[in-house]
């Protein structure tokens, strides 16, 4: 029996190489930046046979004094940047971006914008979309399309827009830090699906005021739309309020998640992983049983302890995003780098 793949619908790689990361050597090589300990290098994703990832363009916004953008000329050139090192990553061989390679050296890597701040017009979304960008969320704190995280809000005049451009470019619509009224908003007016790259089970967790995780009725609604969730691997995501800061998370704690939203679509094909494990996070701040993403395949063993089978489990990990993207993909007009545009879905391991 082969080792299931691993499918990670949220890391932050292009971020990290910004702060001076280098995401291509092990995450035991890179050094601590602002106290957090790599977990997440090009060689831990191969030993943790991650085939496919989406891999984010996050820009972010200058809140309370923090370092960055100001405008949306600013989170432009961000994005640009960031852009520019999953090129560079994508012309050496290391990540294959939006298609099938066919070897077993590159990594499957959809782009992911997570907050649309930097998209400043329609032809930057065109210039995106052309450039590998499959994903996208309106927002991460709130930004002048969306309310976010922490932020509250409904979609303004020009996220109603954008939503439009979006759907004709057959993007896919992240959800993941959309203010709970922006999020319904969207669910009326989207054409294309919504998924949750890496949310969390907010009945699980508790209070949540800066509504950052799912309701039952958001998940419920992400999965009558055809729609995934990818669970984050953030203790503070996976504990109950009453429990953060007293003990680790587990894997049994990523299982809980897995189960409530299994639970609610009466299946197993709607939940995977979205670990953001790169995402301000360090190796205190994940689930105790993971150094890196070489262990991410301890979950498929307790999965199977927790009484999923076999093809359940293999979903979680894999399978079930790698079918989403098969299904939600349409033909992309995609040249990275002056490269043949990529066929339409995802290859296997």
């Amino acid at each position: 029996m082969t080792a299931p793949f691993v499918f990670d619908a949220h890391l932050d790689l292009a971020m990290n190489a910004c702060r001076g990361r280098d995401p291509l050597q092990p995450a035991a090589d890179q050094p601590i930046v602002e106290n957090e300990i790599a977990t997440v290098g090009l060689p831990d994703l191969r030993a943790g046979r991650v085939k496919h990832l989406c891999a984010a363009i996050f820009c972010e916004p200058s809140f309370n004094g923090s370092v960055g953008y100001a405008d949306a000329d600013q989170a432009y050139a961000m994005a640009r940047t960031q852009l520019a090192v999953y090129q560079q990553w994508h012309a050496a061989g290391e990540f294959q971006i939006n298609g099938l390679r066919g070897d077993s050296t590159a990594i499957d890597a959809l782009l992911l914008m997570e907050g649309a701040d930097a998209v400043r017009n329609a032809d930057d979304l065109a210039f995106f979309a052309a450039a590998g960008l499959r994903l996208i969320g309106l927002s991460w704190l709130a930004t002048r399309y969306a309310g976010g995280t922490g932020q509250p809000g409904p979609l303004t005049a020009d996220g109603v827009a954008l939503v439009a451009e979006i759907d004709k470019l057959d993007l896919i619509h992240d959800a993941s830090h959309l203010a709970e009224q922006s999020f319904w908003q969207l669910s009326e007016i989207a054409a294309r699906p919504i998924i949750a790259t890496h949310s969390n089970c907010r009945s699980i967790v508790g209070d949540d005021p800066r509504e950052r995780h799912l309701t039952d009725a958001m998940i419920r609604r992400i999965i009558d739309g055809g729609g995934m969730i990818g669970i984050n691997f953030y203790d503070k995501f996976l504990l109950p309020a009453d429990e953060f800061g007293k003990r680790r998370a587990t894997l049994t704690d990523v299982v809980g998640h897995i189960r409530h939203i299994c639970d609610i679509a009466g299946d197993a094909k709607h939940v995977g992983l979205g670990t953001d494990m790169d995402g301000g996070l360090g190796r205190q701040h994940i689930p105790e049983d993971i150094a890196t993403s070489a262990d991410l395949p301890k979950l498929y063993d307790a999965l199977l302890a927790a009484g999923f089978d076999d093809t359940a489990a293999r979903g979680v990990l894999g399978e079930n995003w790698a079918n989403f993207f098969d299904r939600a993909l349409v033909p992309s007009p995609v040249v990275p780098n002056g490269e043949v545009p990529q066929a339409r879905g995802l290859g296997r391991a």
